[in-house]
């Protein structure tokens, strides 16, 4: 049976297991239970694409002499990601890149499970929100006509038999999807796209655009988390196309310690409240769903 509606996953910085979205998907489907099986699940995973060469600068480390070893390693691991996806991002090969093949391949393999167009809804957490946004905002551009340097979008038609496996061409349906244009849900966690535009002029901030009518965008935020933030500050766009929402996030004793710390950062999937609002973000995709694009893409923006 082909499924209804699709859910991506994207982690975020700092060192990622293959399995990383297990507790949340254990608590998401029992939240939607009767509903689960019409959920097709795809999770990206652009951190074994940086993982190995931080494995191997931690350990040339001397460390003998260093402190706070959980600390410093977090810290290498998570700037370090942030680091390699956006330097040489032109490059062919790149990091950069390498994500956004990884996020088409995971749109690609979720169209099939739905046997063509369907509902998407992606929850990306920390750093995975801004390469999300990047792919999504590379892909409006690329489809206004505005030339992209980086990342697949500057030319799809190249990389479609990485995307699909096979030598077909992607049909003007496929790319449409491929460019999130039945988008109807994205959940960001302990967002952190304001430290990568700060350096910008307020002028060339810009947010994706609206994919469809349906699509909503929630943001959701703790106060204690110092790497996440609200986003409709920025304007650009956010004003009106973002819901900040801050939440405290932690359950059982372990958890309620880190929702008043920084570390809160990393509670936000294991939260009922985040799995609740993730799941009636599916449930409203499932009854009001877009299976094709209903909004134009917009004429082309400044540079991201």
């Amino acid at each position: 049976m082909a499924r209804q509606i699709a859910l991506i996953t994207l982690h975020g910085m700092g060192e990622t297991v293959d399995n990383y979205y297990d507790t949340l998907r254990g608590k998401l489907l029992a939240k939607l239970d009767n509903t689960a099986n019409k959920l097709a699940f795809q999770a990206v995973n652009y951190q074994n694409l940086l993982q190995p060469n931080e494995q191997a600068v931690w350990d040339r480390m001397d460390k003998g002499d260093l402190r706070w070893d959980d600390l410093r390693r977090f810290l290498l691991f998570g700037f370090a990601d942030a680091a390699g996806l956006e330097t040489n991002k032109e490059d062919e090969g790149s990091v950069y890149e390498g994500a956004q093949l990884d996020i088409a391949r995971k749109m690609w393999a979720a169209r099939q499970e739905m046997g063509g167009d369907g509902p998407l809804v992606v929850i990306a957490q920390s750093l995975g929100g801004q390469v999300f946004s990047c792919y999504i905002y590379d892909a409006q551009r690329a489809a206004a006509g505005q030339t992209r340097y980086a990342g697949i979008w500057k030319d799809i038609d190249s990389f479609a038999a990485r995307i699909t496996g096979s030598d077909k061409a992607l049909t003007a349906a496929e790319k449409s999807f491929l460019r999130g244009s039945t988008l109807v849900g994205l959940m960001t966690t302990g967002c952190n796209i304001p430290i990568f535009v700060a350096a910008h002029k307020r002028l060339n901030i810009h947010a994706i655009d609206r994919p469809n009518n349906q699509f909503k965008w929630l943001n959701v935020y703790d106060k204690h988390d110092t790497l996440g933030w609200p986003l409709r500050p920025l304007e650009g766009g956010y004003e009106d196309l973002v819901e900040d929402r801050q939440v405290n996030v932690g359950e059982g004793l372990l958890d309620w310690l880190k929702s008043f710390t920084p570390m809160s950062h990393t509670a936000y999937w294991e939260d009922e409240n985040v799995v609740a609002a993730l799941a009636r973000m599916i449930m409203q995709g499932l009854l009001h769903p877009v299976t094709h694009s209903v909004a134009p893409v917009t004429a082309p923006a400044p540079p991201h």
